[in-house]
């Protein structure tokens, strides 16, 4: 692609359903036009604004209340900011030291629990088109068929797991059950 079919792209073609073309042209072109795939993904998680919500929920109800409680850091809540009591007393070696020991620690924890650490994260059995995601909640009306919720107030990641159940191998839309939820 050269200049203007880029420009031609972005500027008439490109439908926006969401960040990510934008967000993929954007590594790409920062990255001298060629980037990993995870790295893609890592642009486009850097603007997801609700993982950066849940993060922040595990910072401060679960990690971070643990730290504070062996008193290893402070919270600031007006800042928003932790700290490590007593940093300003340690040397350059003795950080190295426990960022080894860290890093030791996280080796260990994902040697012994392997890649099934974050499976609680995942949103569906695996990955569905856009196409039959679209079909499911079309005849769902965008809608939890639980809760009612819409699905401009929260996503409703319940269509990918119903169609992957139902689906299995097939790609067939008439196999797809009308159900959504949140």
């Amino acid at each position: 692609m050269i200049f203007n079919d880029l420009l031609d792209c972005i500027q008439n073609r490109m439908r926006m359903a969401h960040i990510y073309q934008p967000a993929m042209l954007i590594t790409l072109l920062r990255r001298d036009g060629i980037s990993s795939e995870r790295e893609i993904a890592k642009a486009i998680l850097s603007h997801d604004q609700s993982q950066i919500e849940y993060y922040t929920d595990i910072t401060n109800n679960m990690v971070g209340k643990v730290l504070r409680n062996h008193d290893l850091v402070t919270r600031d809540p007006k800042t928003k900011t932790y700290s490590l009591n007593g940093f300003d007393s340690l040397t350059t070696e003795q950080i190295d030291q426990l960022i080894r020991l860290c890093e030791q620690k996280l080796e260990q924890y994902l040697d012994k629990r392997g890649k099934n650490i974050f499976q609680h994260r995942r949103k569906s059995s695996g990955y569905i088109s856009g196409t039959i995601r679209y079909e499911v909640l079309k005849r769902a009306r965008f809608r939890c068929e639980l809760c009612g919720i819409s699905a401009d107030e929260k996503a409703l990641e319940g269509a990918l797991s119903v169609a992957s159940k139902v689906l299995g191998r097939s790609s067939s839309f008439s196999k797809i059950k009308n159900q959504s939820s949140c």
